[in-house]
């Protein structure tokens, strides 16, 4: 039995080729990683961060080439500037996605039920407060959960959101290692991982929108891109449409 849970896990580390987006076969419940489908669509998604913030130029990209994405906030971050504030305002005007990313940014599978509750609601207000609309999607800081954690986020009404494709932009290795990294990744149903706050990522983002529009594919926010009923969640973090 031990050996069987060791191949599980090791198998779902090497398909996914990245310790942010390990996953435990022997989890109940899991977020979604990405979404099986045949059709050429995938969701580019920004955790929002501080340090050198190039929001404006991402949205200048995503306009130029007609695309969606999803942006994962932290509270924090909402209210440190008013250029925050109007950046908010700004993806929302655009028709782009708003999700939840925790007030702090702390580890969730340290926080009790109490906490957890507290840095999800005080996020959704501030988002609520810009836009009156509210977020369904909720990403763990650091991509950090526990059983525990994911069943409290799902009863609050969300649903958890990881991802398949991590350019892992943040350690800033060069253009082009994060455009192969990302490009040789990308199929059918993926989730994109990008921050809002690192150097190559608006270069690599324009290059890769219009390499695989070209290609026929079509990038759109991530409620658009999953399903909101009858589906299932499979051992890779994989969701399934039901056959019914």
């Amino acid at each position: 039995m031990v050996l069987i849970l060791f191949l599980s896990v090791f198998v779902t580390y090497f398909y996914f080729n990245d310790p942010a987006v390990f996953t435990f076969s022997n989890q109940k419940s899991l977020p979604i990683y990405r979404v099986d489908t045949n059709e050429k669509k995938v969701a580019i998604t920004f955790d929002v961060n501080w340090g050198k913030d190039r929001t404006e130029e991402i949205l200048e990209i995503l306009d130029k080439h007609d695309a969606k994405a999803t942006f994962f906030l932290i509270g924090k971050w909402i209210d440190y500037n008013e250029q925050n504030v109007e950046l908010v305002k700004e993806m929302h005007k655009r028709g782009h996605e708003l999700g939840n990313h925790s007030n702090l940014h702390p580890d969730f599978t340290n926080l009790s039920r109490e906490k957890i509750i507290k840095e999800i609601e005080i996020t959704d207000s501030k988002i609520y407060e810009l836009t009156n609309k509210r977020s369904k999607l909720f990403r763990f800081p650091k991509g950090e959960y526990d059983q525990e954690s994911i069943e409290i986020v799902k009863s609050l009404g969300y649903i958890p959101i990881q991802w398949d494709v991590d350019s892992i932009d943040w350690k800033e290795q060069g253009a082009e290692v994060e455009y192969n990294r990302v490009s040789s990744k990308i199929k059918p149903g993926s989730i994109i991982l990008f921050h809002n706050n690192t150097q190559y990522t608006p270069e690599n983002l324009d290059k890769i929108i219009g390499e695989f529009k070209k290609q026929g594919y079509k990038f759109v926010t991530v409620s658009e891109l999953i399903y909101h009923e009858n589906y299932e969640i499979d051992i890779m973090g994989v969701q399934k449409k039901l056959k019914i």
